[in-house]
């Protein structure tokens, strides 16, 4: 039963700010925001002290600045943070094999068998978290469940330092309290589509049908529906497939001429081609993504038959995708590209269509 499972969230909390924190003495205290106080750059992390006045991850450094007059810039150093999060991943092995990374600074843990035969699985979060504590100098927030969507929110429902448990006789009750904004893979974009509909929470979620839910969301009305209700089948992989590499860049000011939009495409889709090269990587599907001076941001994709590996591949795309876009009127503030779609999860995606085709055949069998 999907109730039987034990599954661990952990979150480091201002994962790169603590570290900075933890590093340098003076900083502890103080707000800081991990990133360069220059026009064009945006905040990478922020300590939970600027986080007080208003001050969060990729919110523009200037903006930041003017909500909160003393912020403390400290540049990034991602090889610190990288080497930090792999003795955060020992930790989690002492217990589990089943874990699953979600970025540095956050994963899953399937502990329903652990190592160490820890019945609870919130005597095993504890138990982490001090291990964090007290060997690394950081701080962790958990959030046990039975299934990965209970326990992301649970991890995000006391921070910061908080252990929270969804039992699942909690379950249905927790998530109706929920406001909808709280939910997996519910945006603003996605949150103001249901406001309209009058959903602000999870009880008046949990008030819609599936068929409902899935003609005004597609797909992803299966998952707001089945999370209403507590359920995510979802396991913990121990091993993700990477599903995508991309880059982008802040343009150092704003581009409404096409030829100065085509010469910064051209860096991005260079930079991406070395990405591609170093990773190994390869999809076909190629995205483009074009954030405008006003932060409004879209995307434009094209699937094609062969793989996007090399920069004769990725540029006459790119360029194409950009054609759509119109930014005369419109200036470009930032210029991204990603390649998705691999071979694996295509082929997984056919594994999975001829399974039901093959359902579909069995059932038929049966038709009078």
């Amino acid at each position: 039963m999907e109730t039987d499972r034990k599954i661990i969230h952990i979150d480091m909390d201002a994962f790169y700010a603590s570290v900075e924190q933890r590093d340098h003495p003076e900083l502890r205290g103080k707000p800081v925001a991990v990133g360069r106080d220059e026009e064009r750059s945006v905040v990478a992390a922020a300590s939970y002290e600027a986080r007080r006045y208003g001050v969060r991850s990729a919110m523009p450094s200037q903006r930041a600045k003017r909500l909160c007059p003393g912020l403390i810039f400290v540049p990034g150093r991602m090889g610190v943070y990288k080497e930090v999060s792999r003795q955060i991943h020992e930790i989690f092995h002492l217990y589990t094999d089943l874990v699953e990374p979600i970025s540095l600074d956050e994963a899953f843990l399937d502990v329903t068998e652990n190592k160490p035969g820890i019945p609870l699985a919130v005597d095993i979060a504890r138990d982490i978290k001090r291990r964090i504590r007290e060997s690394l100098g950081l701080v962790a927030s958990a959030g046990v469940s039975y299934n990965k969507f209970l326990a992301k929110v649970a991890s995000d429902y006391r921070k910061p330092d908080g252990l929270c448990t969804i039992h699942p006789s909690q379950a249905l009750d927790f998530i109706a309290r929920l406001a909808i904004e709280q939910f997996w893979g519910v945006g603003p974009v996605t949150a103001k589509r249901m406001h309209e509909m009058g959903i602000h929470n999870g009880r008046q979620l949990q008030q819609y049908s599936l068929e409902t839910l899935v003609r005004k969301f597609g797909k992803a009305g299966r998952a707001y529906y089945d999370f209403a209700h507590g359920v995510d089948l979802r396991p913990v992989e121990a091993v993700r497939v990477r599903k995508s590499v991309g880059c982008e860049r802040t343009l150092e000011k704003d581009v409404a001429v096409r030829s100065s939009a085509i010469i910064e495409l051209y860096h991005v889709a260079k930079e991406l081609e070395e990405r591609l090269k170093r990773t190994g990587f390869a999809g076909n599907t190629l995205t483009l993504k074009i954030k405008f001076h006003d932060f409004v941001q879209i995307t434009r994709s094209v699937t094609q038959a062969q793989d996007f590996t090399s920069f004769g591949r990725l540029y006459p795309q790119a360029k194409a995708l950009l054609k759509e876009v119109d930014y005369e009127n419109h200036p470009i503030r930032l210029i991204g590209l990603t390649v998705s779609h691999p071979r694996e999860e295509r082929e997984a995606e056919a594994g999975k269509e001829s399974r039901w085709r093959q359902l579909e055949l069995e059932f038929e069998g049966f038709l009078p």
